[in-house]
């Protein structure tokens, strides 16, 4: 078998493990455990992209997850708009409504992009 069919032969993938990195300084403490399954075709292709990179496994799913949920909550924060639309749009900033409860309890939330720590 060549090393290349051994490589994305079942089962293999999963046995090799990328060089490990020590943790940088800026790497977040682990501390929270999550566990999922997932069916041996995507695991190995999850292996693979991460040998491609020189990652571990979970160094791989952390950076991808982070990065979806990144675009995800930014997909919900950023708009844009165009002519009479943007127009609209500032007048509403520039002349906005009097505070009310519901305004009020709003502005009190925490938005989807800001973590505990902030």
């Amino acid at each position: 078998m060549t090393a290349t069919a051994l490589a994305h032969a079942p089962g293999t993938a999963a046995k090799r493990r990328a060089p490990s990195r020590a943790k940088s300084a800026t790497t977040p403490k682990s501390d929270a455990p999550l566990s999922l399954r997932v069916d041996s075709e995507t695991r190995s292709l999850i292996d693979r992209a991460a040998a491609a990179l020189g990652q571990t496994r979970t160094e791989f799913m952390l950076a991808s997850a982070r990065e979806r949920a990144a675009e995800v909550l930014l997909n919900r924060t950023l708009f844009v708009l165009k002519g009479a639309d943007w127009n609209a749009f500032v007048d509403a900033l520039d002349n906005p409504p009097p505070p009310n409860s519901k305004l009020k309890a709003l502005l009190a939330r925490r938005g989807p992009w800001e973590t505990e720590d902030e």
